[in-house]
């Protein structure tokens, strides 16, 4: 195996070149406690395992496949079965479900899928709309304690009757080949596939020696999923490159964190602002500060908790920001404003802050965050989408969405998201979705979706908000109204709030006044029901 090693696509140039092939790469920690341990030599083998499933299911140079999946090791040996053949990759947030999820599928045009065993029932919901798509396995954990389904292809036993020997049709890695086609939130209608090429991977590389300076005794941590640019980038990438562990949760859990990061002796760990707030607001033990992290790398953190976060947990926060589009800014511990995400590297990209006229503006002005890359062509490929990717990068600078100032020593601060997209927990909500499932309750005659200020306090996010007026002769039943969004929305899209209200308030061209609804929200109000209340008494 050791010459076969050496040309492997994925370590070959990029990546350490492995001297030790049963050193442990990577930890997957489990829901339930246990963990799955993976060394160099295993993510050869079964990438190999994979590359050959994937060349009999006609999967080759410049062909898709989807996996939905949440953290297990069989989407890092997808990831590099793709890099190996020369086939894309579609990374699917697992929580998508119907429409959202075949139109990610589908805008694709995916060969394939192969999905983990929790989200069958999403597969199996849009059948009749990917007919033509096939399931190319399924992958079991014994933790989940789900039965095989003989309708799908157990991918746990294809896999062990595969050889984990480099297949004929390997080929030599190529940085300018797409990758992966990740999809962005979809803010203002449909999400947009972002293609992703080889080069991301070295970028990400780079990334945790110049911005993230991890060290050679490091142990990373995170719990964010994989198929999020966060963790690729922040996490496993550069812990593979480095020849350093990684440790990534199955989910994230906010309870579990520190008892995670004490087991595994973690030293870093990656979070989003809404996560730090959930985090914070656990209740306090006496052990907090009796943890092996050193740095948190988190994107958003709350102001208000920021000092007291680190006090509490005696760690320190490595700011940053940016998209699965690109753009990169970041404040290292101790340096600069709370609250800010820091400075772009002028040797990586430049920034600067800019009017509805592309005029730079002044300290304590907001407008739009545009971006640059300094060493080569600013450029985004939306799969399909030539004019968007065109219009993205329109006089060679990135537009981010992002409303933003800085203040008069040029650190940069995130104001709000433009356009009518809400951010949270990281996540963008396209409310027009959500308005729509809600709008499908039989008690329901108009619904507006809008956010307040998070109650978290994580800069730029949102609460969110549904006022619904009922039909006429009906009432809004709180109980059934939540039943329908648990069953047809993603957790993160459940409104935070119902705001109850005899009509929703229009413009003369019939557009919703969610200003006026905003006014008028409370949220100890008569006519306001806490969502998150009710289903936490469930």
């Amino acid at each position: 195996m050791s010459s076969e090693f050496k040309e492997f696509p994925l370590f070959k140039s990029l990546w350490l070149t492995v001297k030790e092939p049963d050193k442990v790469a990577l930890i997957i920690a489990n829901d339930d406690g246990s963990d799955e341990r993976i060394t160099y030599a295993g993510i050869f083998e079964n990438t190999n395992r994979v590359s050959r499933v994937l060349i009999k299911a006609g999967v080759g140079v410049g062909d898709t496949f989807a996996v939905i999946m949440r953290n297990h090791p069989e989407f890092l040996y997808s990831l590099s079965a793709a890099l190996s053949l020369g086939a894309i990759m579609v990374p699917v947030d697992p929580r998508s479900k119907g429409a959202k999820l075949t139109f990610q599928i589908r805008n694709t045009k995916c060969k394939g899928i192969i999905v983990s065993d929790e989200f069958i029932g999403s597969i199996k919901e849009i059948e009749s709309d990917i007919r033509d798509v096939p399931v190319i396995g399924v992958t079991y954990k014994k933790h989940h304690r789900i039965p095989v389904d003989s309708a799908y292809p157990a991918l746990n036993e294809i896999l062990s009757r595969e050889s984990g020997s480099l297949p004929d049709k390997a080929l030599p890695m190529k940085l300018s080949r797409p990758l992966q086609v990740i999809h962005t939130s979809g803010t203002t209608g449909d999400p947009k596939g972002v293609i992703l090429r080889g080069g991301r991977l070295r970028d990400s590389a780079i990334l945790g020696k110049l911005i993230y300076k991890y060290k050679s005794d490091d142990i990373l941590y995170n719990g964010l999923s994989m198929t999020h640019g966060n963790c690729q980038s922040v996490t496993l990438l550069p812990a593979l490159s480095k020849g350093i562990t990684a440790v990534i949760g199955e989910k994230f859990t906010k309870s579990r964190i520190w008892d995670i990061c004490r087991k595994y002796g973690c030293t870093s760990f990656s979070s989003l602002g809404g996560m730090m707030a959930g985090i914070y607001n656990e209740p306090p033990k006496p052990n907090d500060a009796d943890n092996p992290v050193r740095v948190v790398v988190s994107a958003g953190t709350p102001a208000a908790i920021w000092e007291d976060f680190e006090k509490r947990f005696n760690v320190k926060i490595h700011e940053w920001y940016a998209a699965v589009e690109g753009g990169l800014a970041h404040k290292p511990p101790g340096k600069g404003p709370i609250g800010s995400f820091g400075k772009p590297n002028f040797f990586i990209y430049r920034m600067k802050i800019v009017d509805e006229n592309d005029k730079e503006v002044g300290p304590f002005v907001k407008g739009e965050l545009i971006s640059k890359m300094t060493f080569r062509p600013t450029k985004v490929d939306y799969f399909g989408k030539k004019k968007e990717s065109d219009e993205k990068t329109k006089g060679g600078w990135l537009r981010s969405g992002d409303i933003c100032h800085k203040d008069d020593k040029g650190f940069l601060f995130f104001d709000f998201r433009k356009g009518g997209g809400l951010r949270r927990q990281g996540d963008f909500i396209q409310p027009d979705y959500v308005e729509k499932i809600i709008g499908e309750h039989e008690s329901v005659s108009e619904v507006c979706v809008y956010g307040v200020p998070a109650s978290s306090g994580a800069p730029g996010e949102s609460d969110l908000v549904a006022a619904v007026a009922p039909l006429s002769g009906k009432k809004i039943d709180a109980d059934s109204l939540i039943s329908l969004c648990k069953k047809k929305l993603e957790g993160n899209s459940i409104p935070s709030y119902f705001q109850i209200v005899d009509e929703i308030p229009k413009t003369i061209t019939e557009k919703a006044l969610d200003r006026v609804l905003r006014e008028q929200f409370k949220p100890d109000a008569p006519n306001v029901v806490d969502v998150q209340k009710l289903i936490s008494k469930k």
